[in-house]
């Protein structure tokens, strides 16, 4: 189905930002960057899928089993994303809240063109229609000067939910963890701009810039963009091997070495925190388990502590083997959406969220990734993220923490701005 060509990449610095220009012409893009980040099952370095062959939108009804007939029948190279409302397929549940994005439920497409970049080398798959467009693409992004002008961004960035409004929420969230309705809960609020009128890959380099995370994604589905620094991965096929990796524990980075390390052993140490993160990696654990074979749910990780360019995070490993009887996307039903971004009890919290939260949560809390021709995948968490809808020029970004009994209101609010630091620093 694919030519395949290849390239030396040694001493091409600029090929990156060379590609990302290149691929504003089409309509699907979907650029995903490790940034190099030391970390354990990555496949690539980075990947660029553009311009769609095939694609498939739908809404949360039966969305899984459409993606399911797309990707055994397509059985190639696809790119897309699963929002969060895709949690009314699975579960009787709802989404009724704002919603400014208006983005699709679910969006997939068979790109014709892809590049996908291990160390030196830059491995070029092009669909066998058009494979005759390599040498004069490759002349054409070679030609790209990358020297471009970043543009000044003036928009005013709206809260949905007051300050005091969101200790409220924390403090009526608090009550059902005393009444014994959920464990732990992961609360959002979103903040937005109206008439935003940014230049989204521009927008998208700066975030990635100045956080440099392992699960960057730029995805573009015409009008629709996601421009995500992502830390988290929420779960990759590697032949029968699952891997899951939740975060659950934040701290603040610091100039100063040693005040930067008093902050990354203090979250090890935190209670709490390791508290949060034990009781997703229980529930992730769970959700492996629909679809494992037997005994083979392991921790492989608990509560490790990984430093980033904004925040040090507390991350666990769970790992499973996919039992045969379950095909791809059946790995992803069952364990969707990542664990870290509902809490537990995974139902009743994602209905007591849903009464609280006050903006559809769509994209972000979703999963961007791929699969390949053999049925792998990869996908990460959308968070860190900002969302644009071109069209009618709305702009979004949301930030959550998990609310525990432990939980001070106050200091939850805070962990949100901590969150939020990245996305307000490039859009002001």
């Amino acid at each position: 189905m694919r030519t395949s060509f290849l390239q030396d990449i040694t001493h091409l610095v600029d090929i990156k930002k060379q590609l990302l220009l290149w691929s504003q012409q089409f309509r699907e893009v979907t650029f995903m960057d490790s940034n190099q980040y030391q970390q354990d099952y990555s496949s690539y370095d980075w990947i660029l899928a553009v311009d769609a062959f095939t694609s498939i939108k739908t809404d949360y009804f039966n969305a899984f089993e459409d993606l399911k007939q797309y990707q055994q029948t397509s059985k190639d190279w696809l790119f897309g994303y699963l929002s969060y409302d895709l949690k009314n397929d699975t579960e009787n549940l709802v989404s009724k809240n704002f919603d400014g994005l208006e983005f699709p439920d679910l969006f997939f497409f068979q790109p014709q063109k892809l590049f996908l970049a291990k160390g030196k080398q830059l491995e070029i798959r092009y669909l066998h229609f058009c494979d005759d467009e390599f040498e004069s693409d490759w002349e054409e992004i070679r030609g790209i000067a990358v020297n471009f002008e970043t543009l000044e961004t003036n928009i005013t960035i709206q809260q949905r939910i007051s300050a005091e409004a969101y200790r409220e929420k924390v403090s009526k969230m608090l009550e059902h963890i005393h009444h014994g309705d959920l464990y732990e809960a992961n609360f959002c609020m979103e903040f937005y701009a109206e008439n935003a009128r940014i230049d989204p890959l521009d927008t998208f380099l700066k975030l990635n810039e100045i956080s440099k995370p392992p699960f960057a994604v730029f995805f573009k589905n015409h009008k629709q963009f996601l421009l995500s620094a992502s830390p988290e991965r929420y779960l990759k096929k590697d032949g029968d091997l699952l891997i899951s990796q939740p975060i659950k524990g934040t701290a603040k980075r610091f100039l100063d070495p040693i005040k930067d390390e008093e902050s990354k052993n203090k979250l090890a140490a935190d209670a709490k925190e390791r508290a949060e993160n034990i009781m997703i990696t229980d529930l992730v654990r769970n959700d492996l388990s629909h679809t494992a074979q037997k005994g083979s749910v392991q921790v492989t990780e608990l509560c490790g502590i990984y430093s980033f360019l904004q925040v040090h995070q507390m991350i666990s490993t769970i790992t499973s083997k996919l039992d045969a009887q379950y095909a791809a996307v059946d790995a992803l039903r069952h364990t969707f959406p990542m664990g870290s971004m509902t809490g537990a009890p995974k139902i009743s919290v994602m209905k007591i969220i849903e009464e609280l939260e006050e903006t559809k949560r769509g994209l972000y809390s979703g999963a961007v990734g791929y699969f390949t021709p053999e049925g792998n995948f990869d996908f990460n968490v959308v968070i860190r993220s900002i969302l644009y809808n071109q069209h009618n020029q709305y702009l979004s970004f949301s930030v959550g923490s998990a609310i525990t009994s432990l939980s001070v209101p106050e200091k939850e609010y805070e962990e949100c701005l901590l969150k939020a630091k990245a996305m307000f620093e490039v859009l002001k």
